[in-house]
């Protein structure tokens, strides 16, 4: 079966801690465009859809490329409510509007304006050659994990302090970098009804690019890298000779 790889890309209109986060000017253009312009761009993905509660998001999806064939519905745009829900909801009304069916999703977040093609092309490449029918993104981490309890209690919740503390001696940690890409097999999909499936298999990506819009703080530290990309990854290149 040949591929066909639909794009969704979320993009709900109710984010409290940076108003309008998707409409937002990021460098100067809205954020979701680039995520738009990046998945329109893309030999690999056949179809663009932005799932959206918001008609502003929607008028400025449809202005930048993307199709947006209806607003997502209330129940699946709360704070609570789970993102694979509205994805499954979509390739439900999808199949029974159009008797449309991909092959394989694929979720770009709006919110990691510092993925590049290279990233999309590496998740594409391990789907293609394993028996993954998840694969997505990390960036490395420290390997020692912490939680503050309610008394502000520090735990290691993933060894014990009688380990090293050369972090040499760990293995490596990771943790998901917001994902800049998720692709799913679509049967998988249905089938768990969860994003990250029984095999999951995962693309590093460099920890500097890896920031996700989830606070003012974030915004201001992306335009500065985003604004500063080739210089960053040309003094990176040199600095690993």
């Amino acid at each position: 079966m040949a591929k066909n790889v639909l794009a969704i890309i979320p993009a709900r209109g109710g984010s409290k801690r940076i108003p309008r986060k998707n409409v937002k000017k990021f460098c100067g253009r809205p954020l979701i465009s680039y995520a738009i312009a990046q998945a329109l761009a893309s030999p690999i993905i056949s179809r663009v859809i932005v799932d959206t509660d918001s008609p502003e998001v929607a008028r400025v999806a449809k202005r930048y490329g993307a199709e947006v064939p209806w607003l997502r519905l209330p129940e699946l745009a709360t704070d609570t409510a789970q993102g694979v829900d509205a994805i499954l909801h979509t390739l439900k009304r999808l199949k029974a509007d159009e008797q449309y069916v991909p092959t394989h999703v694929m979720i770009l977040q709006t919110t990691s304006p510092l993925r590049e093609d290279k990233d999309i092309t590496a998740c594409w490449g391990l789907m293609e050659k394993t028996d993954a029918t998840t694969v997505l993104t990390v960036c490395p981490t420290h390997p020692r994990l912490y939680h503050l309890s309610p008394k502000s209690d520090l735990i290691l919740v993933n060894g014990s302090e009688d380990q090293s503390t050369n972090i040499q001696a760990w293995p490596v940690g990771f943790i998901l970098n917001g994902c800049f890409v998720y692709i799913i097999k679509t049967p998988a999909l249905l089938k768990e009804k969860r994003v990250i499936t029984k095999k999951t298999k995962a693309v590093v990506c460099p920890k500097w690019r890896s920031v996700d819009l989830d606070t003012p703080e974030d915004w201001v530290l992306a335009e500065f890298l985003f604004q500063h990309k080739r210089e960053i990854a040309s003094r990176l290149k040199r600095w690993s000779k």
